[in-house]
């Protein structure tokens, strides 16, 4: 046999939906064959991967703001990418905003895919926005390789990223359904929305601003959309479970919807969050213990497609904003590197085994997007990570690669941790070497492929 670069031997490997025992054989980045664990390969390298931890596809993440240009200082490519990749992620979707210039037109995507050219340590793709100035003229960027177009129905928070009427939207959706794409929809219904301006350091007070009733109508509004234009939409962020009713028909109904939900929504509650913590404020918002009982229940049932970071960081001062009101606090979580290990450490004290939990982090968000990534089989890109699923993880928000010391899972004791992770064959991230506890080792320059719809990988 011709020797190959590398054979990765596990005896639990989530091959076709399940664990099973595996030597995943590697070459020219690329996943050539997949052995049983017992079957001998000439090869150049061998890795054994203990007994006690499992190989998995690398993770995707289809909802990540990386932010450069422009606010480089909340996140850049370089700091998201290696944060990601600590996470077992080897693929992220990057989102049009809050970047500047956002990523509305092909020129404004092709100033992104130069900043993350030179930093990127994973594989990135973009989503294209769909803002009041650019309806009509989408096509452009489609062909220019963004996955779809996102959009809000509710200010964005940021002056560059206008959001959509009602009648905008289904113009959008018109539009895209024509060229084959897709719309992602920050579903909250401004109408039920409380005012912009201070709301005091009262967590009830935010979550009371923004009801579960402006998700639920916003959503409702996406799906009769589809009904009468035949585009494909997906819900980002679902916070609301009351909407999963909703959702469950459309499906039923054959129409082209998917949901995520993120971390945050899962393992936090509204009754721990104290006043002033500006780190926990997103839109939707973090919402009581019984909504999240309801959010697993879809989960487990397969109406939510995938769980998706939505890490949407900024500086510790604009976290900070008017000494912890929650109505001018930045919104948005930082929690890249560590979703899957909060989500599985909840999933565990739920009784959920992993087998569940790993698809909604790979083949899940990768269908969400379009994107070709997310699984270990022949032909398949040579991404993969070692996940000690029994590992304690303690979260300390200044260790984390996150370019800004502060994430709502600051402080928390999880279970799972990543133990290495490789992109294309290489190995990108390993803290292996050297003994557990040691400072994570990092290979080489940045060399993430810049994905496009059309398939090409720079």
């Amino acid at each position: 046999m011709k020797p190959v670069r590398t054979a990765i031997r596990a005896r639990r490997a989530f091959v076709d939906g399940s664990f099973q025992p595996a030597t995943v054989v590697l070459d020219g980045g690329c996943i050539v064959d997949i052995l049983g664990a017992r079957e001998r390969v000439d090869t150049e390298w061998r890795v054994l991967v203990p007994d006690d931890a499992v190989l998995l596809p690398g993770l995707v993440d289809s909802h990540v703001h990386v932010n450069e240009p422009g606010r480089t200082e909340w996140e850049g490519f370089r700091s998201a990418t290696l944060a990601a990749a600590a996470g077992g992620i080897t693929t992220i979707v990057d989102m049009p905003l809050n970047s500047v210039p956002p990523t509305t037109t092909p020129e404004a995507l092709e100033i992104k895919r130069e900043a993350a050219a030179a930093s990127a340590f994973i594989d990135v793709g973009f989503w294209g926005g769909a803002v009041p100035e650019n309806l009509g003229i989408l096509a452009p960027l489609h062909d220019a390789g963004v996955y779809g177009f996102k959009c809000f129905l509710a200010p964005s928070g940021v002056d560059e990223f206008g959001h959509l009427s009602t009648t905008q939207m289904e113009e959008a959706m018109t539009e895209i359904a024509a060229i084959g794409s897709r719309l992602i929809v920050h579903a909250e219904d401004p109408t039920f929305l409380g005012p912009d301006g201070p709301l005091g350091r009262d967590y009830d007070g935010f979550l009371r601003s923004r009801p579960p009733a402006s998700e639920a109508a916003a959503i409702t509004t996406v799906i009769d959309a589809m009904r009468r234009t035949g585009a494909r939409a997906h819900i980002l962020h679902l916070s609301d479970a009351h909407a999963l009713p909703v959702i469950r028909q459309a499906k039923a109904e054959g129409l082209p919807l998917t949901v995520e939900t993120c971390p945050h929504y899962l393992t936090r509650i509204a009754e721990e969050i104290a006043d002033g913590a500006g780190e926990f404020k997103c839109c939707p918002p973090i919402r009581e213990a019984a909504n999240r009982d309801l959010l697993w229940e879809g989960v487990l049932d397969g109406t939510i497609d995938g769980i998706v970071s939505d890490h949407s960081p900024s500086t510790v001062e604009r976290k900070r904003d008017g000494d912890g009101d929650f109505g001018l606090a930045w919104g948005g979580i930082a929690g890249l590197q560590v979703g899957m290990s909060a989500v599985w450490t909840e999933a565990r004290q739920r009784g959920i085994a992993l087998e569940t939990i790993v698809p909604l982090f790979t083949t899940g968000p990768a269908a969400i997007a379009g994107v070709d990534a997310g699984r270990i089989e022949i032909g398949a890109a040579a991404n993969l990570t070692v996940f000690g699923a029994d590992d304690p993880l303690h979260v300390d928000a200044r260790r984390l690669l996150h370019r800004n010391p502060i994430s709502a899972y600051d402080g928390r004791d999880l279970t799972g941790r990543t133990r290495r992770t490789w992109l294309h064959g290489r190995s990108v991230f390993d803290v292996t070497e050297g003994g557990a506890g040691e400072a994570p080792q990092w290979r080489g320059n940045p060399c993430g492929r810049l994905l496009s719809r059309d398939g090409d990988g720079a």
